[in-house]
C-alpha cells in the first residue's frame, strides 16, 4: 500500500470507509495537508453519530435481553398497520431479529421517511431469524370490528412463521395464542422487535394499497392508503362504495345510508 502522504483525498476517503486500522488513522491526523484535516474532522463526527446510533440501538433492545437472559430465545415482535383507513385490509407483522443485527435507523416506522422504511424493509427481511405477514380483510373488520379483526391479522402473522416464537413482544395488545407475551404501549418506539415489525406490516400494506389502486384507480388509494383524506372522500361521494371500502367505518356506511 501506498504511504499515507502519496495518497489522493479520493483514496484516503474510500479507505476510511473500510474500518481502518489505530495505525492509518494516526497517519492520517498527522497528514498536514488541508483536505486531509476536514477529511479526518468529517471522518470523527461520522463516527460520533454512528456510536450514538449504536446506544440508542441498545436501549431498544432492553426488553428482549431480559427475554433472552430469562430463556427465551426467538421473540416476535408484533406490530400492525391500517388500523385507522376506511379502505383495505389491516396488516399485522412478526419479526424475530438475532441478537447481533445492523439495522441503523430502526425505529417505529411513523417516524420514518418512506425512502428510510423501504431501505429497512429489505435490510429487516435479509437480517431476521424469522419474519411474516398476516391480515384482515376489510369484509373482517366488518363482521368482528377493527380491534378483533387486528387480532386476528396478528394470530395469523405469528402461524404464518417458520420459526415458532418463544415470546410475544407486542404493541399495546396481547392476541389470543398460547405463547407467552406482553403487550407494550408504544412498543413501536422502545423496542427494537416491534420497530422491526412495525416497518414490515407498514410497507407491506402500502404495497398491496399500490396493488389495490390498479383496481380502483378513482380512489387515489396509491396516495391515500385508504385514509380518508378530502380527495378520497370526495371520490366516495362521486362513485360510491368499492368493494374494499369497510363499510362499518363512519364515511363509508353514511354514504351507503345516502345510496
Amino acid at each position: 500500500m501506498k504511504a499515507i502522504s502519496q495518497m489522493s483525498i479520493r483514496e484516503l476517503s474510500e479507505m476510511l470507509k473500510t474500518e481502518p486500522s489505530g495505525e492509518f488513522l494516526k497517519a492520517c491526523a498527522q497528514d498536514s495537508r488541508q483536505g486531509v484535516r476536514q477529511l479526518m474532522i468529517r471522518y470523527q463526527k461520522d463516527c460520533e453519530v454512528r456510536k450514538a446510533e449504536a446506544v440508542r440501538i441498545q436501549h431498544l433492545l432492553v426488553e428482549e435481553k431480559q427475554l433472552w437472559q430469562a430463556g427465551y430465545l426467538h421473540i416476535a415482535g408484533m406490530d400492525e398497520a391500517g388500523r385507522g383507513p376506511l379502505a383495505g385490509p389491516v396488516v399485522a407483522a412478526a419479526c424475530i431479529l438475532p441478537a447481533k443485527f445492523n439495522l441503523p435507523g430502526l425505529n417505529d416506522s411513523k417516524k420514518l421517511s418512506e425512502s428510510k422504511r423501504e431501505r429497512l424493509f429489505q435490510e429487516i427481511k435479509e437480517q431476521a431469524l424469522g419474519y411474516a405477514v398476516g391480515s384482515a380483510e376489510s369484509a373482517e373488520i366488518d363482521a368482528l370490528n377493527i380491534l378483533q379483526a387486528t387480532k386476528l391479522a396478528m394470530k395469523r402473522a405469528v402461524e404464518n412463521l417458520k420459526i415458532r416464537p418463544h415470546f410475544l413482544l407486542i404493541d399495546a395488545l396481547e392476541i389470543p395464542l398460547k405463547i407467552p407475551q406482553k403487550g407494550i404501549i408504544d412498543g413501536d418506539a422502545l423496542s427494537a422487535s416491534i420497530a422491526a415489525a412495525s416497518i414490515l406490516a407498514k410497507v407491506s400494506r402500502d404495497h398491496l394499497m399500490d396493488e389495490l389502486d390498479t383496481l380502483y384507480p378513482v380512489y387515489g388509494f396509491r396516495k391515500n392508503k385508504g385514509y380518508g383524506t378530502r380527495e378520497h372522500l370526495a371520490a366516495l361521494r362521486r362513485y360510491g362504495v368499492c368493494p374494499i371500502h369497510r363499510r362499518t367505518f363512519a364515511p363509508v356506511k353514511n354514504q351507503l345510508n345516502i345510496v
